[in-house]
Order: structure tokens, then C-alpha cells, then sequence
């Protein structure tokens, strides 16, 4: 994960050291961002996402310390409002919004994600990695196919999962060519974040401009032409330091389970299902992937009841594998994989943030940054977001509500979604690639090519300005 904003509100507080205790009271709101509190609100936030980005130094989970910040925040809030003799009330309404904004994005990742594994137990990504590996291809090619994979997945998957499944390939063909591994890994990276950049389903940050209402559905694919500057420029630079080799064919036979292609269906449905709830009947999205579990319980009955029904008698163990019956389809199994660390992560994200806007911070950070150009503020946010996590960052800028065109919005969501891409630790995609490549995907390794991401990311963002002009003229109500 991308680490949040957290720093740049911490120097903010600076900016007025003069009135550093001052109290301001307005509309049953206490002013924080010049008193005692906050700063104390803005040190534990730093520290917080310290320890998140320690994460594979310290081994603590990155949850907990967000999930502590988030109490501690909320926690000195009401203990102000009360010296002061305000009412609570006040806070109490702001806790239980942010909640449910946590609630919303909660379930429908829950979702996502049981669909997700239970894809992985049917084998289908197995077999599409045996389909791959099996095929002879040389290491120039299989460095573009993972890259078009990853790019073309993300938008359905999600950047993560479509990175480990490519990663996977990439070990599984060329795993002792530590060359061939690290630019692959680089390549995947920057495919699978420009990918989730131009669907609501593809990255975090879509998934929470699609459900604020700011951007419509259909019309995040306008960012699909800039998506592919930004995979294919430093791809096509990289392809030249690929070594020009055919590695050994590898064996590896992955025969996908009883049920496999009728999951696909029901989680494209699910996509569809809450598509249409929310653009043609005005419900949250995550009503229409709750329905979509629906389908997916319902299916899992199914081949729990028909478990060995269809089983004919086998000498070994092959048949039974491919019809999934050596275990019974169990959904709450699937449930139970979902990564609750980063759920969780986001309970933490959204409470803190939330805590730093109520107190009035967000407001100061959009004073400072959006005075300027909005185009150059959404490239800072962008490149923000390869340093600290993008999750944050553009719930912190749906929460300032700039005044931006539709243009402009698309923008900070191309380079919120990309940005990570600069730099390994700057997206979860290149973090779990440095943890499964067993050290042939480093921090160093990406970073010698990160001016010719960079490259990519500017030309992305031209690419936009000039293809999608029209939307820069339309206004966005929030």
C-alpha cells in the first residue's frame, strides 16, 4: 500500500505557529488546526504511517497502528469538544458518516475479494499460468504478455492479485534470471496500476471517486488511451535491456475445477448487478455486489450438494481434482481469505482522515494546493502517492471537494492510480512483488527506472489533456 498524506498535513500545521493554541468556535465546530490538539492529532498520524511504512522492516501489521491513530484522533476530539463545554452531538454525527463511508467500501471489497478467491480455489488462475509457462515463449515476449495480461486484468481483478498471478509466470519461466525477473516485475507493476486506472473496479481510488458520485461509470474509460501511454512508453523503453533468450520449458499441468467457468459469470454479473443498481436506480454500489454474494452462496450450495455426484471411478487422483471434489466447495472458506489486514487498513485510513478534516486540516491543504494550477496539483498528487499511500491521498481529496471541472477529476484519478508506479514501495502491487520475488525485484532495480516511468506518467497526463479537452469544460457537483 501507498502511504497517506499524512506528512504533508504534519508541516502544514507550521505554516501558523504564531496562533499555534488559538481556538476558534463556529457553527457548533471547533476549529483545531491552530490548537494544542491538533498538532498532538497530527504527530500520532505521522507516526501511525511511520510504523505502515516500517511494515516489512517491523513485521507489524499496517492495520494496527492506523486503526490505534484512528481511536487516539477521535478520542482527543471528543475530549476537547467536552472542556470546552461544546456538544458532542456534533462529533458523534461526523464518526458515524465516516463510518459508514467505511462500511460502504468494506462490503463491496468483501466481495470482490471472496470472488477473487474463489476463483484462485476453482485453479483458474493456475491454469492460466500452466497455459503460459507451457508455451515456449522467449523472454522478450513473455515480458510483454504479462505486461498486456496485467494491464487487461487489473480493471476486472484488482492491480494486487493481477500482479502475483504475472509474478508468479515470470518465476515459474525465468525465475533464474534475476535481469529478466526485476525489469518483468517493474513492467507488471506499471501495467497492473496503469490498468486499475481506468475502471472503478480496478484500483482503490476509482472505486471511491465511482461511489462519491464524481465521475459516472462509462466515463472513467475515457482514461483508457492515457492508461496505455503510461504502460507502453516505459515498456517499450525496458524491452531493449530484456535479454533476447528462450528459457527452458517448464511442465506444469493446472486443470481447472468443477464450477470454474459458471463462477466467471456470476462475478461478471455481479459487475453488471451493481453497475446498474447504482447508475439506473441511484443505490450504493455496494448493494449490488451484496447481491452478487447472493448468487455465489447460492452457486456454492449447489456444488456442496452435488459434491460427488458426478464422480466416476479413477484409478488416481487426476479426475477428482478436475471436478473439485476433493473438497467440497465451502464459500464462508473463501470469505475467511480475504486480506482483513487491509480492510481493516482502510477502516483506520478513513477514521484518521476523517478526524484530520473534521478538525479543519483538509481545508488548509486544499487552500494550499489547490490555489495553484489544478493540473500541476493533480500531478503533485500523483507523484504524492508513490511516496505515501493512494488510498488516503484521494480520500482526502474527495474530502477537500475542489471546485474542478470532470476533466480535472479524471486527472487526479490517472495520476493518484499511476503515480504509485514511480517508485516500488508506492503501490501494493510492488510490494508484494519485492516479497515474492525473493530478492530479484528490489527497491534500487525500480528505481533505475523510474525516469523512464516518470516519462510515461507526464505523457499520460498530456495524452488526457489533449484527447479528452471536452470534459475539462464540464463542472462537477458534489
Amino acid at each position: 500500500m501507498r502511504y497517506t498524506n499524512g506528512l504533508l498535513l504534519f508541516l502544514l500545521c507550521f505554516v501558523y505557529p504564531n496562533i499555534l493554541f488559538a481556538v476558534d468556535i463556529s457553527h457548533d465546530r471547533i476549529n483545531l488546526t491552530h490548537h494544542a490538539v491538533g498538532l498532538f492529532s497530527l504527530f500520532v498520524f505521522a507516526i501511525a504511517y511511520l510504523f505502515v511504512m516500517a511494515e516489512e522492516i517491523t513485521h507489524l501489521r499496517k492495520s494496527k497502528p492506523v486503526i490505534l491513530a484512528a481511536g487516539i484522533i477521535w478520542g482527543a476530539i471528543a475530549l476537547t469538544y467536552v472542556l470546552n463545554g461544546q456538544d458532542t452531538h456534533i462529533v458523534e454525527s461526523s464518526v458515524r458518516h465516516y463510518i459508514l463511508e467505511f462500511a460502504e467500501l468494506f462490503l463491496f471489497l468483501l466481495v470482490a475479494m471472496t470472488y477473487i478467491n474463489a476463483m484462485d480455489e476453482r485453479l483458474i488462475f493456475g491454469a492460466l499460468r500452466a497455459w503460459m509457462v507451457n508455451r515456449g515463449f522467449g523472454l522478450r515476449k513473455l515480458f510483454w504478455i504479462t505486461g498486456i495480461l496485467s494491464f487487461f486484468i487489473s480493471p476486472i481483478a484488482d492491480n494486487l492479485t493481477t500482479a502475483l498471478l504475472m509474478c508468479a509466470v515470470v518465476l515459474a519461466v525465468g525465475g533464474t534470471h534475476k535481469k529478466f525477473v526485476s525489469l518483468a516485475c517493474i513492467n507488471i507493476v506499471v501495467a497492473a496500476n496503469a490498468g486499475g486506472a481506468f475502471s472503478p473496479f480496478g484500483d482503490i481510488t476509482t472505486l471511491l471517486v465511482w461511489q462519491e458520485g464524481v465521475v459516472e461509470f462509462s466515463t472513467f474509460f475515457l482514461l483508457f488511451i492515457p492508461s496505455v501511454v503510461n504502460f507502453l512508453i516505459p515498456a517499450a523503453i525496458m524491452h531493449f535491456a530484456v535479454p533476447n533468450e528462450f528459457p527452458p520449458r517448464v511442465e506444469d499441468e493446472s486443470q481447472m475445477k468443477r464450477g470454474a467457468h459458471r463462477i466467471m459469470i456470476l462475478f461478471l454479473l455481479t459487475i453488471a448487478t451493481a453497475v446498474g443498481f447504482h447508475n439506473f436506480l441511484g443505490l450504493p454500489p455496494m448493494i449490488g455486489m451484496m447481491t452478487g454474494l447472493a448468487y455465489l452462496q447460492i452457486f456454492g450450495f449447489y456444488l456442496r450438494i452435488t459434491h460427488n455426484r458426478d464422480l466416476a471411478p479413477y484409478d488416481d487422483n487426476k479426475s477428482a481434482k478436475m471436478l473439485g471434489d476433493v473438497v467440497a466447495f465451502d464459500i464462508f472458506r473463501n470469505i475467511s481469505r480475504a486480506e482483513w489486514d487491509t480492510l481493516l487498513f482502510f477502516y483506520g485510513v478513513v477514521l484518521c482522515v476523517g478526524g484530520l478534516g473534521f478538525m479543519g486540516f483538509l481545508a488548509i491543504t486544499s487552500e494550499v494546493l489547490y490555489t495553484m494550477d489544478h493540473t500541476l496539483a493533480n500531478g503533485i498528487i500523483g507523484i504524492l502517492s508513490s511516496i505515501i499511500d493512494n488510498i488516503p491521498v484521494m480520500f482526502a481529496v474527495l474530502s477537500m471537494q475542489p471546485d474542478m471541472s470532470l476533466g480535472q477529476w479524471l486527472m487526479v484519478t490517472l495520476t493518484a492510480g499511476v503515480g504509485g508506479s514511480l517508485l516500488s514501495v508506492g503501490s501494493a502491487a510492488g510490494v508484494a512483488l519485492m516479497g515474492q520475488s525473493k530478492g530479484m525485484y528490489t527497491f534500487l532495480g525500480h528505481l533505475r527506472w523510474t525516469p523512464a516511468i516518470f516519462i510515461g506518467y507526464i505523457a499520460s497526463m498530456a495524452t488526457h489533456l489533449a484527447i479528452n479537452g471536452p470534459s475539462f469544460g464540464i463542472a462537477v457537483n458534489l
